[in-house]
Order: structure tokens, then C-alpha cells, then sequence
């Protein structure tokens, strides 16, 4: 694939990492080299959730962002891909789709170039062939004693709550049942019941 240029619009997320004392700041020549082996693959950068994005014909691919620890490639649908170097990392059990490849120098970066593009290169052919994940009907995810009483007891919450989409549901069952005890579980719906009365999800 030919390479693609860059995009003016994102070029502050790879700016950002400067410090006004001129010195590079934490990921920036690791970010620098993900550019440039994204953009070999002739995907558009664009920006998405403030991070570099790149697209195959409008659809997400692939997006490149930081972490205190790492720094990473993002693959949309990482749970499709082979992984025959078995690298790619599910950040936590309830992210069912995407998969990480993790970096935490440039040196690395530098030496998996080629296995990189051919990760990426595959991704192309996931969009291409129109896959997608099976995922977890709401059904399926952990529904919390606490707010199962109180959609019990509620009639209308429990209305309001089933006609929300089914992603604000799985949404607010992550919430709640990531909390470990009762009381807090408790807390959490409580504050969030006018807003699911409300039509909105966890983060509207």
C-alpha cells in the first residue's frame, strides 16, 4: 500500500509531549515511529477520543495512545486478528473487541516494524471482508442484586432502563457491578437513577 501524509489536525498530539524547557517528553519518539509505521500502510490519520486515529474507507482501524506505563497500538477489532506472535493484549475482561500491542521503548517499536505492518495489514483485510465481533448481548453480563431489587421494586426505573440502548445497559451493569461492595454498589445506582430515568447513559 502506498503511504499516506499526515494530518495537520493531529499533528498536536505528537507535539504535546514537548516541554516548555525543549526537552521530549514520556512516548514521543515512540509515538513519532507508530506514526510513520501506520501511515507506511496507507490508512488516513484522523483524530478521534484526542488520540491519532487511522481509518480504511471511514471505518476505524487502528489508533495510537499513551499510558503512565505504555504506550500502545489500539486495533478496533484486535479479537479478530490471528496474533500468530501472540502480542496482542485485552486491557480488561469486559473490552470485547479491541486488542493492544504494547511498547515501552522505541527499541522495540524499531524491531517489530515488520511484524506491525503485517498486523495492520491484516486489520485492512478484517474491514475489507466485513467482519465483526460476536458481542455479549446485556443478558450475558452480570446484573448486581442491589439494582436488580431496586428495578424490582421501581417499575418505572426498570421500564426506563430496558429501553436504553443496549450499550448505555451494559454501561451502567459494568459500573455497578464494579464495585466491590454493597454499599458503594448501592450508592452508584442511586446516583445515577434520574439519569437512566432520564433517557441517558453513564457518560451523557
Amino acid at each position: 500500500m502506498a503511504k499516506t501524509s499526515t494530518n495537520p489536525k493531529v499533528d498536536w498530539f505528537f507535539n504535546k509531549a514537548n516541554l516548555p524547557d525543549g526537552k521530549a517528553g514520556k512516548w514521543q519518539e515512540e509515538y513519532d515511529r507508530l506514526r510513520m509505521i501506520v501511515l507506511d500502510c496507507g490508512l488516513t490519520e484522523e483524530l478521534k477520543w484526542g488520540c491519532p486515529c487511522y481509518t480504511f474507507e471511514n471505518s476505524n482501524i487502528v489508533l495510537i495512545h499513551g499510558f503512565k506505563e505504555y504506550c500502545a497500538l489500539l486495533f478496533m477489532k484486535g479479537a479478530l486478528l490471528k496474533d500468530p506472535n501472540c502480542i496482542l493484549v485485552q486491557q480488561t475482561e469486559n473490552v470485547q473487541a479491541a486488542r493492544q500491542i504494547r511498547f515501552t521503548n522505541a527499541e522495540e517499536i524499531v524491531k517489530m516494524e515488520s511484524i506491525l505492518k503485517a498486523y495492520i495489514k491484516e486489520a485492512i483485510k478484517v474491514e475489507k471482508a466485513g467482519l465483526k465481533v460476536p458481542l455479549k448481548k446485556t443478558s450475558e453480563f452480570n446484573m448486581p442484586e442491589e439494582f436488580q431489587n431496586v428495578l424490582d421494586a421501581t417499575p418505572v426505573l426498570k421500564k426506563a432502563f430496558y429501553a436504553l440502548t443496549p450499550g448505555r445497559q451494559k454501561g451502567y451493569l459494568l459500573y455497578f457491578s464494579s464495585a466491590k461492595q454493597s454499599k458503594t454498589r448501592e450508592a452508584r445506582i442511586e446516583k445515577y437513577m434520574q439519569q437512566i430515568l432520564d433517557g441517558k447513559g453513564l457518560e451523557d
